[in-house]
């Protein structure tokens, strides 16, 4: 290889692995598999639902994703966790905003939760422990915990199971005449944040990963961040030339930060207008084709690609059920798969050390070409003979 095309090789390889370092959300993408790669599936929030029945308001929080096979669990060492802020001045009038979030919220930094709804599980599935925080009145809530169908509309998690928390409560358990709701879900264990879940298809987006352990006032400086960093990153990218582009456009379709992006992940519900997402979401909403609506469309193109089935389906693989827990009986469990060797993770840690061997050693016969420049340019000249 000629030695001018080092540099460029050099830069390039520099690319790819600080895209490696630039995006944990490749490799952990985040709300249903949020985080991606996960141990132990158990504190991994699937999804986030808040709905009017009649007089009383329905939250639903389902955790463990693809599940298939029979517990234990290993529930116990998790509080899972809904929060509401009752207080927080929410705005209407922006299309745009109402239309992907739901509302406008006024004040992001002062969101703080006056309610919270917390719970631990045993570990097969059934109610440990319940508390309640911020409400006017206990009395008439409902709660049912278990395993139930996987209530999201996407074939990759059709036939799969979620445990799930349903709680029923009563609207006079809230302020007389309480119009909007902001609300998240959490996965703590032993105080520590690890897992959240807020607006539905948020999270799971790469860019979003990064919000998965901080609190919802916490996003928007979390989030300017990212965008100062990934735009830096991009730009380096550009003036690398042709070598830079492939991670330019990575950086661009998956990590960068959008105009609309800055807003806390939180749900956003109003009395004020028919229920449904975004506004809270209910189980039937199809949050793949609704968020692609609005310029989210990496899970409708992923809905594709996961099956041959043509057209694509838009309702639940089964049906609801009309009143408490209103998720549908989960599936029977299978046999559990093997626990063999696991190539792919294995392959692409392999692939990244090679590539990290790849660049030192490129960056070590830089410096000797150098040395030698240098050392042939400061060697003294022979003088002339006659």
């Amino acid at each position: 290889m000629p030695k001018r095309s080092l540099v460029p090789l050099v830069l390039a390889l520099i690319a790819v692995v600080a895209l490696v370092v630039l995006a944990p959300g490749a490799a952990r993408a985040s709300d249903h598999a949020d985080p991606l790669i996960l141990a132990d599936l158990t504190p991994g929030l699937t999804g986030l639902f808040l709905f009017p029945d009649g007089d009383r308001m329905v939250f639903i929080l389902g955790t463990h994703r693809a599940l298939s096979v029979d517990g234990p669990y290993d529930l116990e060492p998790y509080e899972l966790a809904i929060h509401v802020d009752l207080d927080s001045r929410i705005s209407f009038t922006d299309a745009e905003d109402r239309a992907r979030y739901g509302g406008t919220i006024v004040d992001p930094a002062g969101i703080d939760p006056e309610v919270t709804l917390a719970f631990r599980l045993n570990d097969d599935a059934t109610l440990r422990e319940q508390r309640f925080e911020g409400l006017r009145s206990t009395n008439g809530i409902r709660v049912e915990t278990g395993v139930f169908d996987d209530p999201f509309i996407f074939p990759r998690f059709f036939r799969t199971n979620i445990i799930a928390i349903v709680v029923s409560v009563p609207r006079t358990a809230f302020p007389a005449n309480q119009r909007d709701w902001l609300l998240w879900g959490t996965t703590t264990e032993d105080g520590e944040l690890v897992d959240h879940v807020g607006r539905s298809n948020r999270t799971q987006l790469a860019r979003f990963d990064i919000l998965n352990t901080l609190t919802p006032s916490e996003h928007l400086p979390a989030i300017q961040k990212a965008h100062d960093r990934r735009e830096c990153a991009a730009n380096f990218f550009d003036q690398i030339g042709t070598y830079g582009q492939p991670a330019k456009s990575l950086i661009n379709a998956m990590f960068a930060i959008r105009h609309y992006d800055s807003v806390p992940d939180v749900m956003i519900y109003t009395s004020r207008y028919p229920s449904g997402y975004p506004n809270g979401r209910r189980l039937e909403d199809d949050v793949v084709l609704l968020t692609c609506q609005v310029g989210e469309c990496l899970l409708m193109e992923a809905a594709f690609t996961d099956t041959e089935e043509w057209p694509r389906q838009t309702v639940n693989d089964k049906e609801f059920l009309a009143e408490l827990p209103y998720l549908a009986e989960p599936w029977p469990a299978k046999e559990p798969a093997r626990k063999g060797f696991r190539w792919g993770l294995w392959i692409t840690i392999l692939l990244i050390l090679i590539l990290i061997l790849i660049l030192v050693l490129s960056v070590v016969g830089l410096i000797c070409v150098i040395r030698r420049w240098r050392a042939k340019r400061n060697a003294p000249v022979a003088p002339a003979t006659a």
